[in-house]
């Protein structure tokens, strides 16, 4: 078990699913944890049940100068960061090619895309100069893999895998690594939305024959930002029960 006393996490969409699990096992390993995410009453109760030195800055990460006043006001409130887990995320809504809205397709890719490009050239520069740090995006089996009928979920997930995959790279002299994490079909607020039958078509797809829990999502991402992956980065890790390799488009 990874210890994180004295570091400073900050986690995008952490009301609730894998943002609010994952937020609450770091502080549970010690992390001075700073909470973002739209929802303030939300946030405020996943910061109350944290406990420790836990900050919460309510801010919509589809707006820049939002999350970029968030991420300040956290450093302000807790000293540097050091590590970023850019987890917030929406999924857009199904429609033909031809038919997705134009509006929705650019909102889907401020929040999956452009928020953690943001948030992770803010963050960067104070990690590069202490020659240390950890950044964790949230992709989807949609970073890997093609799926009809949402455009805009899919580019931004890929373009988020990449995003990662092109900083881990850059920043990997400095001491920084940076990841991907690729959750599987996991019981959280987006799939909640899915009708029941189809959810239940959805776990019997999965070899292990269920779906995932975001708490099971967090134990991964807690050793990604820990001190414990020290030589992993530039990876896309599956936390999937295996479904990610029977996908075949």
């Amino acid at each position: 078990m990874s210890d994180f006393t004295g570091h400073h996490i900050v986690v995008t969409g952490a009301s609730s699913g894998i943002g609010r699990a994952t937020a609450l096992l770091l502080a549970s390993r010690g992390a001075k944890m700073s909470l973002i995410a739209r929802r303030a009453e939300t946030l405020a109760a996943v910061r109350e049940l944290a406990g420790g030195e836990t900050f919460a800055a309510p801010a919509d990460v589809s707006d820049r100068a939002a999350l970029l006043g968030a991420i300040d006001a956290a450093e302000a409130a807790l000293g540097p960061i050091d590590g970023l887990f850019a987890n917030a995320g929406t999924g857009g809504t199904f429609a033909a090619f031809t038919e997705y809205d134009d509006a929705v397709f650019e909102d889907v890719l401020r929040t999956n895309l452009l928020s953690p490009f943001w948030a992770m050239k803010r963050v960067l520069p104070g990690m590069i100069e202490r020659r240390r740090g950890a950044i964790l995006v949230t992709g989807s089996l949609a970073s890997e893999r093609g799926m009809a009928r949402n455009p805009g979920y899919v580019a931004s997930k890929h373009g988020v895998l990449g995003l990662a995959r092109a900083a881990a790279l850059e920043v990997a002299p400095h001491g920084v690594r940076v990841n991907c994490i690729v959750p599987g079909f996991v019981e959280t607020e987006m799939l909640a939305n899915i009708p029941y039958e189809a959810r239940a078509t959805m776990a019997a797809r999965v070899p292990q024959r269920r779906t995932g829990s975001a708490e099971e999502v967090a134990e991964v991402a807690a050793f990604m930002l820990s001190d414990a992956a020290a030589h992993v980065t530039g990876q896309s890790w599956a936390v999937d029960g295996g479904i990610l390799n029977t996908l075949t488009v």
